[in-house]
């Protein structure tokens, strides 16, 4: 009886197509593990870029656009990685 938990287009894949299919999971969960810290870091930063922005003169906010940059680069990663992790594993072992 075929796994009903995987989606039905990858239940007939050659051992090629489920090697690459993992690989693209494991890529996505690189991604969402990166974004995932970069809110963290983001958020950390955030307490320094609300001081920046408060205080420094002109246009010269140095953290203001590292954290904007930060948060960026978490939103970004953390989508491709959910694009790239799409489906389900049949073992949830990482």
């Amino acid at each position: 009886m075929a796994n009903t938990l995987i989606p039905a287009e990858e239940r007939n894949l050659s051992p090629a197509e489920v090697e690459h299919l993992d690989a693209r999971r494991r890529r996505g969960q690189a991604y969402l593990v990166i974004g995932f810290q970069t809110f963290i870091v983001g958020t950390i930063v955030t307490l320094w870029a609300g001081q920046d922005a408060t205080y420094s003169p002109g246009w010269a906010h140095p953290m203001l656009y590292w954290d904007i940059l930060l948060f960026t680069v978490s939103l970004t990663c953390f989508l491709r990685g959910l694009r790239l992790r799409r489906g389900l594993n049949e073992f949830f072992s990482y």
